[in-house]
């Protein structure tokens, strides 16, 4: 199996048995093309835009729902048990109260996520269901990278976009950890204690890879989603004066064709 044989050694070659350093040893690559979308690229430098931000916390949304959702179902199984930190970590919280910020309290019936957010939802539900030892890689793909870049993200966020307070940025604040540092050292620690069959180890690489690529494909579906809206604003923008829709006319027919987008790439990606 190519992802084991991708595991098998760490950076400096050598082999390591610990299951953080054949994960990181397995995605290395799907790490990099993560981190080359358009959309991290434009976070990176530094040029996120309020609605790029808002879609992305949709999205956010509907993935750690579905994924503490299965994290609080399976809170007793060996395999999740020793990584379960819901008071350290979980996210949906925070994402709401972001959300709320930036839609209001109806917020709830404002949420627009692409298909690629749903198959990533789908997926956590799925193993969840099935396979519990697979949340393993989601939770460390997710949390752990956040937890990492919170602190960075959350400080390039508030310049981008202006905002001058924390309001809207719950997401990349961990008030329940103290040094991340050291609650990294723990998750992994954790993590690697955990007793999985040579199969099942196999399994939760393979599952680190697929969690890259969901990732990957949402910010992917994100941007063309984005695109679109744009470019459908700008058309009606150089329509003349008399053709012009009302501002919330565009607003409710770019709500209304994002929808229209996410349903279609359902059917496109529907296995």
């Amino acid at each position: 199996m190519d992802t084991m044989k991708s595991a098998r050694k760490n950076e400096t070659g050598e082999v390591g048995s610990d299951l953080s350093e054949q994960i990181k040893a397995a995605t290395k690559d799907n790490h990099v093309r993560a981190e080359n979308t358009q959309l991290m690229l434009s976070y990176q430098k530094g040029e996120i835009t309020l609605v790029q931000y808002k879609v992305l916390l949709c999205s956010l949304y509907e993935i750690y729902r579905a994924l503490e959702d299965e994290m609080d179902r399976n809170a007793s199984h060996p395999a999740v048990a020793p990584i379960y930190f819901p008071q350290e970590l979980s996210r949906v919280e925070s994402l709401e109260r972001d959300l709320e910020h930036f839609f209001g309290s109806e917020w709830r019936k404002r949420v627009i996520v692409p298909a690629a957010t749903q198959r990533y939802g789908q997926r956590l539900r799925q193993i969840g269901r099935e396979n519990p030892e697979l949340l393993v890689a989601h939770a460390y793909t997710r949390y752990l990278g956040d937890l990492s870049g919170g602190q960075v993200l959350g400080k390039i966020t508030q310049k981008s976009l202006g905002l001058s307070s924390k309001e809207g940025l719950s997401f990349f604040h961990f008030p329940g950890v103290s040094s991340p540092n050291r609650f990294k050292q723990l998750y992994r620690s954790r993590m690697n204690s955990i007793e999985l069959t040579e199969k099942e180890k196999a399994a939760v690489l393979e599952e680190a890879v697929q969690a890259f690529e969901l990732n990957i494909q949402v910010f992917d579906d994100l941007q063309k989603m984005l695109s679109v809206a744009t470019e459908t604003a700008d058309q009606h923008k150089d329509r003349s004066p008399a053709a012009v829709l009302p501002s919330s006319s565009i607003v409710q027919f770019t709500v209304g064709l994002c929808v229209a987008l996410a349903t279609i790439g359902v059917g496109m990606y529907a296995l």
